[in-house]
């Protein structure tokens, strides 16, 4: 597996809700400070998907910046992919690990704590943990944890924790402050923002 930084983590929202196209917004959020990049679209049209991620793809290898891909794992695979992040409701952890071998990453999304307790970290590599605010950018949503709550799950995890939901600059320094999160995630704080660039460098 590479090695990667999940320090700043960008979750791209759908090009429609951005202020820039999704390529430019990348790249600007890439040199504001983003450490690592994860492609997620609603669009069930393959084809459409892999010709909107190839060449934010090819910026970020041209950076040395990891590109994730979300759910698909046939799309990461066609896109040969850094590696995959999947929830609850997706396939198994080792059903998807077997599919795109033992280099690629894998992410898992949690957000309580029996789902912490079933985490395989043999064959996950890092985990989201969220809600920590309420957010706009994922319908049914689990329960929000706060800060306290995200603070108490995550220092249980084996494995090296991403916070999402609801962040921007001033609540990602609250969650920073804890020490419990290896790096924060973002949608629209940054695929929103009128200048990716500087929205990423406040959250960095």
């Amino acid at each position: 597996m590479k090695e990667f930084s999940l320090h700043l983590y960008l979750v791209t929202d759908e090009a429609a809700k951005c202020r820039h196209s999704l390529l430019e917004t990348v790249q600007r959020a890439v040199d504001g400070g983003v450490t690592i990049v994860q492609y997620r679209s609603t669009n069930p049209d393959a084809g459409t998907c892999y010709r909107e991620a190839l060449p934010i793809r090819d910026f970020l290898a041209s950076r040395g910046v990891p590109f994730i891909v979300n759910n698909r794992i046939d799309l990461a695979l066609a896109l040969d992919a850094d590696g995959v992040h999947i929830g609850q409701r997706d396939l198994p952890v080792p059903a998807v690990r077997a599919m795109i071998g033992p280099d690629r990453i894998l992410g898992l999304s949690v957000s309580n704590a029996d789902q912490l307790r079933a985490v395989d970290a043999a064959l996950v590599d890092y985990l989201g943990m969220g809600p920590v605010f309420p957010t706009i950018s994922k319908l049914n949503a689990p329960p929000v944890l706060g800060v306290e709550g995200f603070t108490a799950l995550a220092s249980q995890s084996p494995l090296p924790v991403v916070a999402i939901g609801g962040l921007d600059s001033e609540r990602a320094r609250l969650v920073r402050a804890t020490g419990a999160a290896a790096g924060i995630a973002v949608v629209s704080a940054i695929c929103g923002a009128e200048d990716p660039e500087a929205a990423a460098r406040a959250l960095a």
